[in-house]
């Protein structure tokens, strides 16, 4: 791993780190970037299978693809695909989970140049709906058991087939009998793509909690496998155990595709227990993971934790919380072996945009880390200005890694970045070393276990509710998964029960953005002279509010 030996400031930029160079991208942003890199997502595949063809590619279940299988695979489905109309430019939404599919549906898209919509498995009908109208989708390839989740025809009107894995539905085909149909088809070209190309859209809610598409580019992509390979000094021998959704930005490229770039071993994960992360990561001889904080805690807290032969793990990535220094310290004993390595980013910079030199880790848990190759993070005021060193401000980022802005939005896109800076909405800074620290977060954001929850989207469910009056979203402590969802009612007379109003959310909203904890009143809530909730006053009140 690539280390840094002298007096000077820590970098991942060194003697022995990457050779970059600055090249003008998207217009008005000049960036740094690996100059020796693949030219698109798809590539990143095609390189892996012409360099290790019988190396293991994917694990998944009793599932062992090769990369001349995974290759062969990729290029079957996109044959399928082209022949049911699909073509460069073509968005299609993937409500698909941790399988095997996830990955082959992936680089079929990439291989057509199609643009790739994933959608986590949490989304509701109306979120559904949303992604789906927004990003025009015509084709949507499904969990046969989430069905009952698609939103009626007259909310979805541009959609117009439905394909399923895992199973049967009414009204849609599975992928098997398509690739069976289409077993002769000629294998297309692999379709020519712009690197500054939209590959993938991943919708992420902004300040208002709208969701947002942002447009992840193939340079992107490939810039921050790029980084992940090198930071992590990943090789095709690393086995990379995929325990997050491979829906989400960091599932998608710090396990996915920077495991395909190295060449090496991707093993998925359906969905995350400890106690079976713990045999599979012993089984299957892993060696690499990007889990949350809670996670690590969870498997920390299985009884049988030392049974298991964990010998071979040595990079433990995590970010979206601070790692408590129990926890720290507890894997340290535990799992000699193992460099722990924050990670800071979100889906508008493709994932990594700050990673800590693990020799920092015990030292610096307050910090998330130090500038990714070829990235730019500064630290500005209210108005724009960059302020010292130390000082705090809101983080702005730059990099080619950093998305071309929103789909279909072009306002959220002129305000949201500024000559290619993104203006990220964390409260931070950055001291004399370049260590950055995040010190808030979005406004009234919520982070239950890595998943970023925005109160105003809540706020909006619920208001809408029969019986509510006003409402206010909250974060409570949790020492598991760092916060919890919390919601502070004011009802009329007709006073709605807890109950009533825990069902109204569910059936609107991801279950991880669900209050687990009410507080129902009739006084209206305290509010500054301009009228404003004051949130704080709230939380400093709120004590350990009993579940609903």
């Amino acid at each position: 791993m690539p280390s840094d030996t002298s007096s000077a400031a820590p970098s991942w930029i060194g003697e022995d780190g990457p050779q970059l160079r600055l090249e003008a991208h998207f217009g008005d942003r000049v960036v740094a970037c690996f100059p020796d890199r693949p030219e698109s997502l798809y590539a990143l595949l095609a390189e892996a299978a012409a360099r290790r063809p019988g190396g293991e590619a994917v694990v998944c279940g009793d599932a062992r693809l090769t990369y001349a299988d995974l290759a062969a695979a990729v290029e079957r489905l996109s044959a399928a695909l082209a022949a049911e109309g699909v073509t460069a430019g073509d968005r299609v939404a993937m409500l698909i989970g941790n399988r095997t599919e996830f990955v082959t549906v992936l680089f079929a898209l990439a291989r057509l140049g199609a643009i790739a919509v994933p959608m986590g498995l949490r989304l509701q009908g109306p979120e559904i709906a949303h992604v789906l109208g927004d990003c025009g989708a015509g084709l949507l390839i499904h969990e046969a058991d989430l069905a009952d989740r698609l939103p009626p025809a007259a909310e979805a009107p541009g959609l117009s087939r439905r394909i399923t894995v895992g199973g049967t539905a009414a009204g849609a085909e599975t992928l098997e009998t398509v690739l069976v149909r289409h077993a002769g088809a000629p294998t297309p070209a692999v379709a020519p793509v712009a690197e500054e190309d939209t590959a993938v859209i991943l919708y992420t809610s902004g300040t208002t909690g709208r969701p947002k598409g942002a447009m992840l580019t193939h340079l992107g992509i490939v810039h921050s496998s790029l980084v992940y390979e090198h930071c992590m000094a990943l090789t095709s021998a690393d086995r990379s155990l995929a325990a997050v959704p491979l829906s989400h930005v960091t599932g998608l490229i710090a396990n996915v595709t920077c495991t395909v770039r190295a060449a090496a071993t991707l093993v998925i994960m359906p969905a995350f227990k400890a106690a079976d992360f713990l045999v599979l990561a012993s089984r299957e001889r892993m060696t690499m993971s990007v889990l949350v904080p809670a996670m690590y805690n969870l498997c920390l807290l299985q009884p049988d934790f030392a049974a298991h032969d964990l010998s071979a793990w040595r990079i433990g990535g995590y970010g979206g919380a601070p790692m408590p220094t129990p926890t720290i310290e507890k894997l340290a004993e535990r799992c000699p072996g193992l460099k722990l390595m924050n990670a800071y980013g979100a889906t508008e910079t493709t994932s990594p945009t700050t990673i800590m030199p693990p020799r920092f880790t015990p030292t610096h848990g307050h910090s998330v880390g130090i500038a990714a190759p070829g990235v730019d993070i500064i630290v500005v005021d209210d108005a724009g200005r960059e302020v010292p060193r130390g000082e705090v401000g809101e983080i702005w980022i730059r990099g080619p890694h950093v998305v071309r802005g929103y789909w279909n939005n072009p306002e959220a896109t002129r305000t949201g970045f500024t000559a290619g800076f993104w203006h990220s909405g964390d409260i931070g800074s950055i001291d004399a070393e370049g260590f950055v620290q995040v010190l808030d977060r979005k406004k009234d954001m919520i982070n239950r276990g890595g998943y970023k929850i925005f109160t105003a989207e809540v706020e909006t469910i619920l208001i809408a509710c029969p019986g509510v009056v006003e409402c206010a979203v909250v974060a409570v402590p949790c020492p598991v998964l760092g916060e919890r969802v919390h919601a502070f009612v004011v009802t009329d007379a007709s006073d709605p029960a807890p109950e009533t109003l825990h069902a109204w959310c569910a059936a609107r909203l991801s279950d991880y953005k669900v209050p687990e904890t009410l507080t129902i009143q009739s006084e209206p809530l305290p509010r500054n002279a301009n009228g404003k909730v004051m949130k704080r006053v709230l939380r400093d009140g709120l004590g350990a509010p009993a579940p609903r």
